[in-house]
């Protein structure tokens, strides 16, 4: 596999990489992206969608390109038939003892930067929540964005192919510019170690007419709790496991996520259960993004790392890769 001269290769097909693609296309560069998955077979297309920064760090930059991310999605959620992206209220709910602002998680600019977010009324919080916020999020039905954005990458000028990168000596001369997509296959690709899963099964219902999400999770949990209305029924959740490596549904652990639903939401105890998903988010202590220069002169952009906010930040994390890109050319005197 080799990259004609100008090309720039995007390495993984999720919403991360298909994202990263889009917005250096629509900047005019050539772009190709190799997957090893179908973008429909990827760990983003099992994600519940909802944009709220989760299991990811540094919080100060990952609020930036979630904000990012949020206004490019609240436009997006204008044609939801295309997009996937839908503007849905919702609540935030905290659970335990304390102080409601002592227990943001570090997100305290976030809630700033949301607009319309406000403290939920005690008659707004379901059974079992001491409080909570009130908001109007973007919510994604994930197969059907990440199926627009591969529409959005053909129709300017990109392209997508199956194949498998397995060493970065694929890609090592210098005219080669590689963006690295790779999720949790960085951990083997760079290599980078730090690269670790976290495991997160859910459960899809039949939707008793639940129209608004709810989460309460702590991040620090193993077990979260959460109800996601997609137009493909409604997605109950969650976990949270740690290099916890299996893709497999563990049955008694799905009866536990709909259990905890239904403590806040009795009418799901009843909910017809249409589907199993496993996916494995791709964690890291930071997210990298950031710039390398390969032995042989290759050029990489590194964009790995996004943990369980992978739709929350990827516009953000695509524009800083189209001035990352920008920066690598002019420093070769424009020359690719």
């Amino acid at each position: 596999m080799t990259s004609d001269t100008g090309d720039i290769w995007v390495i993984g097909g999720g919403v991360i990489g298909l994202t990263s693609a889009v917005a250096l296309a629509e900047d005019g560069h050539r772009v190709r992206v190799v997957s090893r998955d179908a973008a429909g077979a990827t760990t983003s297309a099992v994600a519940g969608g909802l944009c709220w920064p989760y299991r990811i760090l540094p919080y100060e930059r990952a609020v930036q390109w979630s904000v990012r991310s949020f206004q490019v999605l609240a436009e997006l959620a204008e044609r939801p038939a295309e997009t996937g992206a839908r503007m849905v209220p919702g609540t935030m709910a905290h659970t335990g003892a304390g102080d409601l602002d002592a227990a943001d998680n570090g997100l305290a600019s976030w809630y700033a930067a949301v607009p319309g977010l406000r403290r939920a009324g005690a008659d707004e919080l379901p059974a079992g929540c001491a409080a909570g916020w009130r908001a109007r999020t973007p919510l994604v039905d994930m197969p059907a964005h990440l199926r627009y954005l591969e529409r959005r990458l053909a129709a300017a000028g990109g392209s997508v192919q199956r194949g498998e990168v397995t060493s970065p000596e694929q890609f090592d001369r210098p005219e080669d510019i590689v963006v690295n997509c790779s999720a949790l296959g960085a951990r083997k690709l760079v290599p980078d170690p730090a690269v670790h899963p976290v495991q997160g099964q859910l459960v899809v219902v039949e939707n008793p007419g639940i129209e608004e999400w709810f989460v309460a999770a702590d991040p620090g949990s193993a077990d979260t709790t959460y109800l996601l209305p997609q137009p493909y029924g409604l997605v109950l959740g969650g976990t949270a496991r740690e290099n916890a490596w299996s893709r497999e549904p563990d049955p008694a652990v799905a009866e536990a996520i709909v259990a905890r639903c239904a403590r806040h939401f009795p009418e799901l105890a009843r909910a017809r259960v249409l589907a199993h998903k496993v996916g494995l988010r791709p964690a890291r202590p930071a997210v990298r993004l950031g710039r390398e220069r390969r032995p042989g002169g290759a050029r990489w952009v590194h964009n790995y790392g996004h943990g369980g906010a992978g739709v929350t930040v990827a516009w953000g994390c695509a524009d800083e890769v189209v001035r990352t890109v920008r920066e690598a050319r002019d420093d070769a005197g424009g020359v690719p």
